[in-house]
């Protein structure tokens, strides 16, 4: 362990160029340097990499890394190299030749961090290296891999625990971005961490907004949003890999950089795409859920859902791949009710009942976060069992732009009571579909075999249309007056406070649904950092100069954080650069004259702008 404070700061400071820690690094840092196992969850853009890589640098002995994907080992690589680290990774991309010369230079202690996935650190013959190589911690990035109830799930992880048999006085550090409380649960005992130090964040991404609207013409809704957002990178995420394709065609059509990534092109296509978006050559990729875990692009701007999620933590992962760089970053979810449909027929078509079941609970709270009047990042936090301190988040459309109510009495009586008629005719509940069917006064075959027709609610809701009379109902469930059973059939069912309800006429206000989408003004984005945006371009395309020559993702070289503080504060030398975000010593060393000319020739034809706070 360091024998300052400062040590660790120093190192913070002069490798990877931040003036601080964000919350919690520290506290997970100084815990693994004091040889504890360590979980640590912390959202997207939290700095989960940094709490494995600077004590990487100020203990003796090799660090291994365990990350699933080959993107995110050389995108994390790379980064580390720029910045000096002496890093590196083993995977299936390397010649023999290469992979050979890395393995003798581990032997040799030249590296500081390996990057590995799972699956090579089991192969025969490894166990061996493990021993000789002098590993004094190990890290397991996407941690939530290890658990059946994650949105990711991943049998190799699970093989990780033969690691502590090999290695058993080394600790070990669990990082995610995205765990439920069952699942942090599940990483701790799979993992077999013993007595960790636990480090759970907050799940808010403060800079980060969210919008939901009425899914209508959304190829139309989709250009209106980019061409309000010129030069940004953004995602478009698809449920299937003809509309990736289908979007992106349309995006291209109109002039607009854009490619598909999905799991039906070839490993060359996939990896082609990726690697334009990555250096900003293609700045939107219309994607599967393939595309993203292993995504450290910090300057993605935007993320839209061309159709509903399957879950809200796979929702709230795929949003979290915006703003990484804790700059500002919109979130905009296309809803339909038909898209719940096509997931709920293909939810039936899954043959385990467990799997169904644990589904159609999830698709439920994603949906009712969709059409959800309140808070959206309250809603969010929520679900992972944190509180949100305030009604009013200022950064999402219910927030700032709420949604009209209305006296919703005498629909809701209409609706109750016919979950309450059927249920006394016939002792059984029915799902939402037919009780729909009967409120409108449909002619059905099950109707007329159940006798439905002679309700005395049969007909009474003709003037709503059936999906109007289902987005009330889910709104009844939201206020807890309906429940709806789990099960291969779920049935609808009157709780006690909407027998209440029914019983007392008590009133109701419900909120209208979503309207078909009219213009809207752009959502504030908290956190921006003010600058010459004229500057801010200049030194964008120097950076994606330099980056070129070096063939690697523009980040690599410097985030937006990075260019916006140069833009604002025009450091026209080597020495005033000194201070600027994210320049460690070796990117001031190559790279500060080379950013400080290009402002010094900026400020020959161009004045200063004054900014204030």
């Amino acid at each position: 362990m360091p024998d300052t404070d400062n040590e660790l700061l120093h190192t913070l400071q002069t490798t990877f160029g931040y003036p601080a820690f964000r919350r919690l690094q520290r506290e997970i840092i100084e815990a693994t340097l004091a040889g504890r196992d360590t979980f640590a969850l912390l959202p997207t853009g939290g700095g989960k990499s940094l709490c494995f890589q600077l004590p990487a640098l100020v203990r003796p002995g090799l660090t291994v890394v365990v990350s699933p994907l080959i993107a995110l080992m050389k995108d994390q690589v790379d980064q580390l190299q720029a910045a000096g680290v002496a890093a590196t990774f083993l995977n299936s991309s390397l010649g023999e030749a290469e992979a050979r010369s890395r393995l003798a230079g581990l032997h040799r202690g030249e590296w500081r961090l390996l990057y590995v996935a799972p699956e090579r650190l089991l192969l025969d013959g490894w166990a061996e290296n493990l021993k000789a190589w002098n590993i004094t911690a190990i890290a397991i990035d996407e941690a939530h891999c290890v658990s059946e109830w994650g949105h990711d799930f991943r049998p190799e992880y699970r093989q990780l625990t033969k690691i502590r048999d090999l290695l058993p006085g080394v600790p070990v550090m669990a990082l995610t971005a995205t765990a439920t409380e069952r699942v942090r649960a599940d990483i701790i005992t799979h993992l077999r961490l013993h007595e960790p130090a636990l480090f759970v964040a907050s799940f808010n991404r403060p800079n980060l907004t969210y919008r939901v609207l009425a899914k209508d013409e959304p190829s139309k809704q989709i250009l209106d949003f980019i061409h309000k957002r010129p030069d940004e990178c953004g995602i478009v995420y698809c449920a299937s890999r003809a509309a990736t394709e289908r979007v992106a065609e349309s995006l291209a059509k109109r002039g607009l950089p854009a490619r598909a990534y999905h799991a039906g092109l070839t490993p060359a296509e996939r990896s082609e795409n990726q690697e334009l978006f990555l250096r900003d050559e293609v700045r939107i990729i219309c994607a599967t859920i393939a595309f993203g875990m292993g995504i450290n692009k910090p300057n993605v701007r935007w993320v839209i859902h061309h159709d509903l999620p399957k879950n809200i933590e796979g929702y709230y992962q795929e949003t979290g791949r915006a703003g990484r760089d804790s700059l500002p970053a919109d979130c905009l979810l296309l809803f339909s009710g038909g898209d719940a449909a096509k997931q709920t027929h293909f939810i039936d078509e899954m043959t385990d009942e467990h799997e169904r079941n644990v589904a159609r609970a999830q698709l439920r709270l994603m949906t009712h976060y969709a059409e959800s009047s309140a808070c959206r990042r309250r809603e969010l936090l929520a679900y992972f069992g944190e509180t949100f301190p305030f009604d009013h988040c200022g950064a999402c459309d219910n927030c700032l732009e709420p949604r009209d109510t209305y006296d919703g009495t005498l629909v809701a009586q209409k609706f109750l009571s016919c979950v309450y008629r059927i249920r006394e005719a016939g002792r059984f509940g029915v799902g939402v579909n037919h009780l729909t069917e009967v409120l409108t006064g449909a002619d059905t075959e099950k109707i007329r075999r159940w006798g439905h027709e002679q309700l005395s609610t049969y007909g009474i809701g003709k003037e709503l249309s059936r999906p109007q009379w289902a987005a009330v109902g889910r709104e009844l469930m939201r206020l807890g007056h309906v429940a709806q059973s789990t099960g291969e059939f779920p049935v609808l069912e009157l709780t006690e406070s909407g027998l209440t309800v029914l019983r007392a006429r008590a009133p109701i206000t419900l909120t209208r649904p979503m309207d078909t989408p009219k213009a809207r003004k752009v959502l504030r984005r908290e956190g921006d950092i003010a600058c010459d945006e004229i500057l801010f371009a200049r030194l964008r395309e120097l950076r994606k100069k330099l980056a070129d020559e070096r063939r690697v993702p523009a980040y690599v070289i410097f985030g937006d954080a990075t260019l916006r503080q140069m833009a604002r504060e025009y450091p026209a030398t080597e020495a005033a650069m000194h201070g600027i975000f994210g320049l460690g010593e070796k990117k001031h060393a190559e790279f500060a004259t080379t950013f400080a000319t290009a402002i010094r020739t900026f400020l020959e034809t161009n004045p200063r702008m004054a900014f204030t706070e």
